[in-house]
């Protein structure tokens, strides 16, 4: 193997999740959840190819993401209220505008899927759905998934 084999990035084919290359730290690809296709898909594993158990994860999720939707829309609401909150009592920046929602299901006008990532964290195989919102336009927020269920959203992730 010659150095610019070395250099050349790694390449994997699955028959689910399709193709995925590998850069920095992930195994880059996309995943199509529901009417959202084309999501970058970023999932862990050695240099090799992905971890098989990324891969089924990703597999997973593809059939899984319509069910996982309702806990979603409810974490980014509950996420969205303070900011609301903020926006009726006049203290916040009056640059940006809260969109105004009354119930969990109205978030989806108002959020954008950014990406799937799916690496262990703290040692637990972990799934997380990123989204940018327009009330928290400083972060991406992650709604991550260890088992199916949910264990936070983590107003911060990359």
């Amino acid at each position: 193997m010659g150095i610019r084999d070395f250099l050349r990035p790694s390449a994997y084919r699955d028959p689910v999740v399709g193709n995925l290359v590998r850069q920095g730290r992930y195994w880059r690809g996309v995943i199509n959840l529901g009417s959202e296709s084309g999501v970058p898909l970023l999932l862990a594993g050695p240099r090799a190819a992905p971890g098989e158990t990324s891969l089924g994860l990703a597999r997973e999720l593809g059939h899984r993401y319509a069910a996982l939707l309702p806990t979603i829309e409810r974490a980014l609401f509950e996420h969205y209220e303070p900011y609301s909150e903020v926006e009726e009592s006049g203290a916040g920046e009056p640059a940006r505008e809260v969109p105004r929602l009354s119930r969990p299901e109205q978030v989806w006008g108002h959020v954008s899927l950014v990406r799937v990532l799916i690496e262990a964290l703290g040692g637990v195989d972990t799934v997380e759905v990123a989204y940018r919102t327009e009330w928290d336009t400083e972060h991406t927020v992650g709604a991550r998934f260890q088992g199916w269920a949910l264990t936070e959203l983590n107003g911060s992730v990359i």
